[in-house]
């Protein structure tokens, strides 16, 4: 089998990662006068797009592959750090672009919305004990989908498994274009003295570490004067928001029991985005919007490429039933 039939083997997570990287290269020459290092990013992207293809390529199992293999585990999973790197790579594309922030438009809708500022609205029901729940919920975001996807990878489902990644990875990159088009820090900044975030929102004992742990994920580096320089604009839409509600709605139509846990968890931790100040409704109403554009879509590419390019052989189940109605 030569190198160009072995492509056959790229999925929907591949794919969707080489064209968001290649998209990228495209925004750094496209904008070549405002980056100094664009050799490299440009550099970054094409090797982080050729490692793909090279374990697609050489790492690809045939016949019944062990799925706890040392080669097959990275082979499925490099999925995962590669969000939270693209995640990383947005936030430089903000600032060498130096993209304005616009906070103020999302706030005049909330409050176009609802008359009030719906953080304001939500401080009269704050307490420790419900801070401290929400908190910890907020803090298990990047878990949820990691929990959906084993449950189909420990049961050697590699057809499910590759639905549910494909399609975080495919909502994960349309929630940082998003970013790209509305730079925006969220109410904790605008509305909120950050500052003083632990003592107008207190928790209780893990309240103050797991929000260190998310401001250092988001660039902020501790006890600097002036945080909201540093801060990532990830507030629109609310990727908390949208990969939250992808995973409870595919917990549902895959049929996986990890669904009485997902559900419960990501219902708090929609209420919680807002509750603790990481973003304004309109962001949760924009995630909604950005979900249902993923469901929606996620089904037609993942026959696309599975007809074209990927699985063969994959037996007929619940995922077939979904990704053909």
């Amino acid at each position: 089998m030569n190198y160009l039939t072995n492509l056959r083997n790229l999925h929907l997570g591949d794919i969707v990662n080489i064209v968001f990287y290649l998209f990228l290269v495209f925004i750094a020459v496209l904008f070549s006068h405002q980056i100094k290092i664009l050799w490299l990013i440009v550099l970054f992207n094409l090797l982080v797009t050729s490692f793909i293809i090279y374990v697609a390529v050489k790492w690809e199992s045939s016949g019944n592959p062990d799925f706890f293999s040392a080669k097959r585990f990275i082979r499925e999973w490099y999925l995962v750090p590669l969000i939270l790197l693209t995640f990383k790579e947005i936030y430089f594309f903000i600032n060498l672009l130096n993209l304005p922030d616009y906070d103020w438009i999302l706030i005049k809708i909330d409050y176009m919305l609802f008359g009030a500022h719906p953080t304001y609205v939500l401080d009269k029901i704050s307490n420790p004990i419900l801070t401290e729940i929400l908190q910890i919920v907020y803090s298990t975001f990047y878990f949820l989908p990691i929990i959906l996807a084993y449950d189909f990878y420990r049961r050697g489902d590699i057809k499910g498994y590759r639905y549910v990644m494909g399609t975080v990875v495919y909502g994960f990159y349309l929630s940082y274009i998003g970013y790209l088009l509305v730079p925006a820090i969220g109410p904790r900044f605008t509305l909120h003295d950050f500052s003083r975030l632990d003592e107008e929102l207190p928790g209780l004992f893990l309240t103050k570490a797991l929000r260190w742990i998310i401001n250092t994920g988001e660039s902020i580096p501790p006890g600097v004067p002036n945080p909201v320089d540093y801060a990532q604009r990830d507030a629109f839409p609310s990727g908390h928001a949208q990969l939250t509600l992808i995973i409870m709605y595919l917990s549902v139509v895959l049929n996986s029991r990890t669904k009485y846990f997902l559900i419960p968890t990501g219902i708090l931790l929609i209420f919680s985005t807002v509750y603790l100040r990481y973003h304004y409704v309109i962001d949760l109403i924009a995630g909604f919007l950005f979900a249902v554009f993923t469901v929606a879509t996620s089904p037609y590419l993942f026959n696309q490429c599975e007809t074209k390019i990927g699985l063969r052989n994959a037996r007929e189940d619940r995922v077939q039933a979904v990704c053909s109605s």
